[in-house]
């Protein structure tokens, strides 16, 4: 259970870190708003901005869903295999 947890919190420090990078360049109009990190996205100047824009979407959703596939479905999916195959001895 160790191995799931530590690549869980790998792939959600490795890619909140990214996330949180792009999300503060591209996301964050002045220090003195209030909306940081979650206003809408400037227009993309050229194709690099385009995206760096796109990505930040998909960092953060590979953060959440990394975290949750490793903490969440395999170590339950690990539960389930072991109960059926219990199940399948003692018959």
């Amino acid at each position: 259970m160790a191995d799931e947890f530590i690549k869980g919190f790998g792939i959600l420090t490795g890619a909140g870190l990214v996330w949180l990078t792009l999300a503060g360049w591209y996301q964050t109009p002045t220090f003195f708003m209030t909306n940081q990190l979650i206003a809408p996205p400037p227009e993309p100047g050229n194709v690099f901005d385009a995206i760096s824009i796109f990505l930040i979407d998909v960092f953060l959703w590979t953060a959440l869903l990394g975290a949750f596939t490793f903490w969440i479905l395999i170590p339950a999916g690990k539960e389930v295999a072991a109960a059926l195959e219990e199940r399948g001895e003692s018959n």
